[in-house]
């Protein structure tokens, strides 16, 4: 048995990028761990949603763990630091929020994780944190010292694939700017930097069940929700990585579990 690691800024965002490659290592008999470095609490919900008393915070920590049982993790991990806002935000200033905090500090509780775990695979996001959230750019900041702390041996950056979601944008006219990432430019990573491409359409039953276990995020989830499965697959069925010091030429398939 292999032990999976996926670390991310905030509950949801295993779906994303790594839902699929939880859900195959779980199935296969690998252990799947999830640590968040936020509460993300300063994400946008439905109004009426949450009940009297309920804080945003208690409630996506609720539907993380549906979300990451659905996807197979036996462990999850909640690092409790601020959310950060989005780029630009005056959030971005609080010195407690997880984008101010010190790398090292961040990544020496993350390693004790990896340590513990006897990790083989650590997930985290692209320098760009896929589209420049503090809170992403620094999760690959603090998870890349961890591993180098825990002496990590496969370490992968979960990303987009920009060619292939410009593709699917220009053969699907219909879909609306609500699906579209910010800036298409800078969404991602090129398929020339992608070094494994992970097909996991045959989990997308568990991909969009926790989809639906993040109801108060319906509005990064609402446009996907109702797709027929053939779109959906288009959109969801493969999961892009960077492998950290890939030797030139690289072309997987899968994680190393």
């Amino acid at each position: 048995m292999s032990v999976l690691v996926c670390f991310h800024a905030h509950p949801d965002d295993e779906v994303f990028t790594t839902g699929g490659v939880m859900r195959q290592a779980a199935d296969a008999g690998h252990r799947v761990v999830v640590v968040t470095a936020t509460d993300g609490a300063l994400g946008e919900a439905p109004e009426g949603i949450l009940s009297e008393g309920e804080s945003l915070a208690e409630r996506r920590r609720r539907e993380l763990e549906n979300s990451t049982r659905l996807l197979g993790a036996t462990r999850v991990v909640p690092l409790h630091y601020a959310d950060s806002g989005m780029a630009g935000s005056p959030e971005n200033g609080n010195p407690a929020a997880f984008c101010n905090i010190d790398v090292e500090e961040a990544a020496a509780r993350l390693a004790a994780v990896l340590v513990e775990e006897a990790a083989d695979v650590l997930t985290i996001y692209d320098p760009n944190g896929g589209y420049g959230h503090p809170d992403h750019v620094q999760v690959h900041h603090v998870g890349v010292r961890a591993a180098e702390m825990a002496g990590v041996p496969h370490v992968y950056e979960a990303a987009v694939s920009r060619d292939h979601l410009q593709r699917l944008m220009a053969l699907n006219p219909e879909w609306s700017e609500e699906t579209q990432p910010p800036d298409l430019d800078a969404f991602g990573l090129p398929e020339s930097e992608i070094t494994t491409v992970v097909d996991v359409s045959g989990v997308m039953d568990a991909k969009r069940a926790a989809m639906h276990a993040h109801a108060t995020q319906i509005g990064d989830f609402g446009p996907f929700l109702h797709m027929p499965d053939d779109q959906l697959r288009e959109v969801f069925g493969l999961e892009w990585f960077r492998r950290r010091d890939a030797p030139t030429g690289l072309s997987e398939s899968s994680l190393p579990l």
